[in-house]
């Protein structure tokens, strides 16, 4: 039986579990809107908007600690980078290993990597949740019709 496709847009109107996921993280690791794909997503370097200015969608969805979840991404994405990274250079240069610049370039991956990743792991963090817990209608906040730009 094929699937129901959108009138205009000729898209399918139902995705499955892979094609949610495929489209939830790449338009998250893009940091758009995970919801519409709308761009704009930060007000700052690293502060989120409180909603999406396409959907509306509420980007802080439950309040307190709502950030673990990017913190635990952040983490183990910069963990893994740098266990890959050091094994990777161990590996490469052995028996003679540089056990300075893995010594220093150990410390300077700690430190940058969280920072360097810390917007794509927030807006990450923020699709896995929509995967897990589809949006409610009380987390679209539409503007009023009085501020959207003309």
């Amino acid at each position: 039986m094929p699937r129901p496709m959108h009138p205009v847009l000729n898209k399918p109107l139902k995705h499955s579990t892979l094609e949610k996921i495929g489209i939830l993280f790449g338009r998250a690791l893009l940091l758009r809107c995970p919801a519409c794909g709308q761009s704009g997503l930060f007000a700052g370097m690293y502060k989120l908007k409180e909603t999406c200015p396409g959907c509306g969608l509420l980007l802080q969805r439950e309040g307190d600690g709502y950030e673990l979840g990017s913190m635990v991404v952040n983490l183990m994405v910069a963990e893994l980078v740098w266990a890959v990274t050091f094994a990777g250079i161990l590996f490469w240069t052995w028996p003679n290993p540089p056990w300075t610049l893995l010594q220093w370039g150990s410390a300077v991956l700690m430190v940058a990597l969280p920072l360097l990743f810390l917007r794509h792991a927030r807006v990450l963090a923020l699709a896995l949740d929509l995967l897990l817990r589809p949006p409610e209608r009380r987390e679209l906040v539409r503007r009023p019709a009085s501020h959207l730009p003309r």
